[in-house]
């Protein structure tokens, strides 16, 4: 499965940010500071990535979550 530059990056800022697991999750504000990147491009990349089956959506009170689920090759 081939990623964007965008979400590489991204996938790469949540690898680092340690969000591996559904104990580990952080928002798509975290992504954005750690990624340098604007809050669109976070949010439309981890749309895509949710819909790649690459990283799982949590949705909770206030900001919904985000973690890894599938490592890339």
């Amino acid at each position: 499965m081939t990623l964007s530059p965008i979400e590489e990056k991204v996938l790469k800022a949540l690898i680092e940010l340690g969000a591996t697991n559904e104990n580990n999750i952080k928002t798509a504000d975290h992504v954005m500071k750690k990624a340098n990147l604007a809050k669109g491009m976070v949010g439309n990349a981890l749309t895509s990535l949710v819909n790649k089956g690459i990283v799982k959506r949590v949705a909770r009170e206030k900001a919904s979550g985000y973690y890894v689920v599938k490592q890339q090759e």
